[in-house]
């Protein structure tokens, strides 16, 4: 596995590909969509990524940030900053049909390959909480670096990997046991994260030094 620093900031923003996922919008027809979050009026956008026009907007919680697509695309996961929840959009109708409570000023959000948990950073708490996507409960909360972030998952179900911008580290965690396996130093205020498609290289956006690599 290797770490690459980038000194570009990474926003959140969930894209639908239409070589990865497609929804399903009618019997006849699919097509992509992207999800934004609106931290200023709290909600998210609905984009058509083939016309790039809103096509509606979803009402969530308070300072919506963190957003994540599980991947058979029926459901969207949505960091709600000011309510300490995480809301839940069926991307069939653009409805909220859950809402996840007892999370800890929640920021960075990833989903698991398989679309079983979802992984949420608590910039609150110094944690991070599993969402069991069958129920949408918090099933396990794990310790990890001050102040943690972002967040992204391997696509092979097997580590995800938070950045704790406090503390200069990124913490990986074993999706399978959920406890923290290592832990990436020599960071400087950590916040972007993301994979390559095949899970080999790991980019961080580094907020307060840039790095000469």
């Amino acid at each position: 596995m290797k770490y690459v620093i980038n000194k570009q900031k990474l926003y959140s923003i969930a894209l639908l590909s239409a070589a990865m996922i497609l929804i399903l919008v009618s019997i006849a027809c699919t097509a992509p969509y992207a999800y934004i979050t609106n931290s200023g009026s709290n909600n998210v956008s609905v984009i058509d990524t083939a016309t790039n026009k809103v096509v509606t907007k979803v009402s969530v919680g308070i300072n919506p940030y963190g957003v994540a697509v599980t991947p058979d695309g029926t459901k969207v996961y949505v960091t709600n900053e000011g309510n300490d929840n995480v809301s839940v959009i069926d991307t069939i109708n653009n409805t909220v049909t859950a809402t996840v409570n007892g999370l800890n000023y929640p920021y960075g959000i990833a989903v698991t390959a398989d679309g079983t948990k979802v992984y949420v950073a608590n910039k609150g708490n110094n944690t991070v909480s599993i969402i069991d996507t069958t129920t949408n409960t918090i099933s396990a909360t794990v310790d990890v670096g001050s102040n943690p972030f972002g967040i992204a998952a391997t696509p092979g179900v097997t580590n995800v990997y938070v950045t704790n911008s406090n503390a200069g580290v990124v913490t990986v965690i074993n999706t399978t046991s959920n406890a923290v396996t290592a832990t990436v130093s020599g960071l400087y205020g950590p916040s972007g994260v993301a994979l390559t498609p095949d899970g080999s290289t790991v980019y961080v956006a580094n907020q307060t030094a840039i790095l000469s690599l």
